[in-house]
């Protein structure tokens, strides 16, 4: 354990690296927040089948082109979090599940899980850093790559990591797309009116070679147990995948993905 610390202050780390529907993604990660929820710490790293995804608050019936959706074949989905519209596709996903005391309050415990980001960056050779202190964009804004808030990971300016925090009961959730090799563009092209600029930065583009899903997790891996401590889920991931489906209906609903704005 690193740092010696106990063993129930480490996560659970689960690697994930097997494409799935944003619907599942998004049930497991909730999932992992009611656990947290009950004390438990999770860590989990995965990947997506092709989808956008809209952040909890988004007015998305307006902002976005619902039919041109439809007609492009895009699998679409509504976060837990709030945050803006992201296109995943060549990227890691990590998801922080975990009692909130135990991480501080929202600013304090978004910059100690970007350090950790940055730091896992820096390990395969970029130049990160956490953005200044400044204020989100409106939800209005376009896309989460769209601009950067302060304490998420640039790479020259551009923004490399998108992250979202939901806070439910003593828990929290936050998740993250670390763009490895696909850029934000499909977001702009099913926006209605002009959308912002897209200021994201794939890692590989940065680094100027490809870079893997299993490479990049490894970085991230190598970063959180230096930070947390990670250990392997002592009952496994079965109970979780099961659990999981209890919450697919709201993640496959329609009137969920396409709500105008969701109560807080």
């Amino acid at each position: 354990m690193a740092g010696g610390r106990a063993r129930e202050a480490a996560f659970c780390f689960w690697a994930d690296p097997t494409p799935r529907p944003g619907w599942y993604n998004m049930a497991i990660d909730a999932e992992l927040l009611a656990r947290a929820e009950r004390g438990e710490r999770w860590l989990r790293l995965y990947a997506w089948e092709p989808c956008l995804s809209f952040g909890r608050h988004e007015p998305a019936a307006r902002r976005y082109d619902a039919d041109g959706i439809a007609a492009r074949g895009l699998a679409v989905v509504r976060r837990p979090t709030g945050g803006r519209a992201v296109w995943h596709a060549n990227e890691l996903t990590y998801a922080l599940a975990a009692p909130a005391d135990g991480l501080g309050p929202l600013r304090e415990a978004y910059l100690a899980i970007h350090r950790v980001l940055r730091d896992a960056l820096r390990s395969v050779g970029a130049d990160a850093e956490l953005a200044p202190d400044r204020a989100a964009g409106p939800l209005d804004g376009g896309a989460c790559f769209a601009a950067a808030a302060g304490g998420e990971v640039l790479l020259g300016g551009r923004k490399v990591i998108g992250s979202a925090q939901l806070r439910q009961g003593s828990a929290l959730l936050q998740h993250g797309s670390v763009l490895l090799g696909d850029d934000q563009r499909v977001v702009a092209a099913v926006s209605r009116g002009t959308p912002a600029a897209d200021h994201s930065l794939p890692l590989g583009r940065a680094l100027g070679r490809p870079i893997s899903w299993a490479e990049a997790a490894e970085a991230v891996r190598d970063a959180a147990q230096d930070r947390w401590g990670l250990r392997p889920p002592e009952d496994g991931v079965a109970s979780v995948l099961r659990h999981a489906l209890a919450h697919a209906d709201r993640f496959r609903s329609k009137a969920w993905t396409w709500a105008g704005t969701l109560a807080r």
